[in-house]
């Protein structure tokens, strides 16, 4: 777990600092790097659920709303046939932006959710083990 939430770190310090020259950066550098914070803080074995819950629900909710959005996911697969989305950085299309924004937001739910189940599951563990020693 160590060396996937390192690797998650960089990657989402590295998306935050490529967001300078994105029509939004003030929403997409905060993004990745809250989800370094939390991959951070899980490599140290801190675990706070409120703070993951907090960035679900927020990358969850921002998820629903570029998959629907008229010019979002949908829109990519049914009118636009889900075309290359990686043919250029700066997206001319807006369904190619939104639905790479999309696939970003997949892999910061996943790592939280991958850090949910490990740390919660060390907790426990280690609970276990600090009541049975009482």
């Amino acid at each position: 777990m160590k060396a996937l939430n390192i690797f998650f770190i960089v990657a989402f310090i590295i998306s935050a600092a490529l967001q300078y020259n994105d029509p939004d950066p003030y929403i997409w550098m905060p993004i990745y790097l809250y989800g370094a914070l939390l991959c951070y803080l899980a490599l140290k074995g801190k675990y706070n659920r409120v703070l993951y819950i907090i960035g679900l629900i927020g990358y969850a909710g921002y998820g629903i709303a570029l998959l629907f959005d008229k010019t979002g996911v949908l829109n990519w697969i049914q009118e636009h046939q889900a075309e290359n989305i990686v043919q250029s950085m700066k997206a001319t299309k807006p369904w190619i932006e939104e639905t790479r924004e999309f696939f970003g937001l997949l892999i910061l739910i996943f790592a939280l959710v991958i850090n949910m189940i490990w740390l919660g599951k060390r907790n426990r563990v280690y609970a276990a083990k600090q009541k049975s020693l009482a």
